[in-house]
């Protein structure tokens, strides 16, 4: 048994902003948005609601570029910023997670068996402007683990993907084909789990390590020692996915129901 954290969420890069954390420990999920608009995806930055407000995820942001690698030339603004679709994943009401990022993530999570976790990290930013950092958001316990792959027979991926018809990479596939000619691993989960209601917990510090000449931001070492960290690395700049040896059970119990949790839980410690 095994834990995966997986890094998800809008970030200064594709959104062009992150996501809200506010003092009573509430927090905005804000997922990445499509890179194309060929999705059955409903969900929209115009229809995605901030819980505090009665603003939408669109008012976070004036543009976005959909695909900020690659076809870095083209934004989204105005009216088609409202109307554009979120890649919703995870999608924590469906508990469902795909994933295509070939730096860790797919071999890590296709190892994911029944009863292991994947958690969810994102960054959040307080609105009096102190640094943003990288928080656990919420997790679920896997239930089942699929991988599509190009070489796959077309009827094949299409009873794949069919298997997981709230997953947002199966709602962008066409005919069969998945957005990128990349596998991809479809992770579905049962409770325990969801996104957590309040006091994410912080999993990253920032400062100039001994050697360089600029701060960054790291793993916690109490994070790191309490989840017994064993791939992924401790930059934390660029979402690694990280291979941890706690078990499933103890992961749960460290961290708490989502729908149980006290600010106590945003309090991770080593045993």
């Amino acid at each position: 048994m095994t834990v995966v954290l997986a890094g998800v969420g809008a970030d200064s890069t594709n959104l062009g902003a992150l996501a809200p954390l506010y003092d009573d420990g509430r927090f905005e999920y804000v997922p990445i948005p499509e890179k194309t608009c060929e999705t059955d995806e409903t969900a929209t930055l115009g229809s995605w609601e901030l819980s505090t407000s009665d603003e939408t995820a669109a008012d976070l942001t004036t543009r976005i570029t959909p695909q900020p690698i690659g076809d870095a030339d083209r934004t989204v603004t105005g009216d088609e910023l409202e109307s554009w679709p979120f890649h919703h994943d995870p999608n924590f009401e469906a508990l469902t997670y795909g994933e295509h990022r070939t730096s860790g993530y797919v071999s890590r999570l296709r190892a994911l068996e029944p009863d292991d976790v994947v958690g969810f990290y994102a960054g959040l930013r307080r609105p009096d402007g102190d640094r943003a950092h990288r928080y656990l958001i919420g997790y679920f316990t896997v239930d089942r683990v699929d991988v599509v792959t190009p070489e796959m027979p077309r009827d094949e991926r299409e009873s794949v993907l069919a298997a997981h018809p709230d997953n947002a990479h199966t709602k962008r596939a066409r005919d069969g084909e998945c957005y990128l000619e990349k596998p991809v691993v479809l992770v579905d989960g049962r409770e325990p789990g969801g996104l957590f209601e309040r006091h994410p917990i912080q999993l990253s510090d920032y400062y100039v390590k001994s050697g360089n000449e600029r701060a960054q931001y790291y793993l916690r070492e109490s994070i790191a020692s309490a989840f017994d960290v064993r791939a992924g690395g401790e930059n934390m700049m660029y979402k690694p996915a990280y291979r941890c040896g706690i078990s499933g059970d103890a992961f749960r119990r460290l961290v708490g129901a989502p729908g149980e949790r006290t600010a106590d839980d945003a309090a991770v410690e080593p045993a």
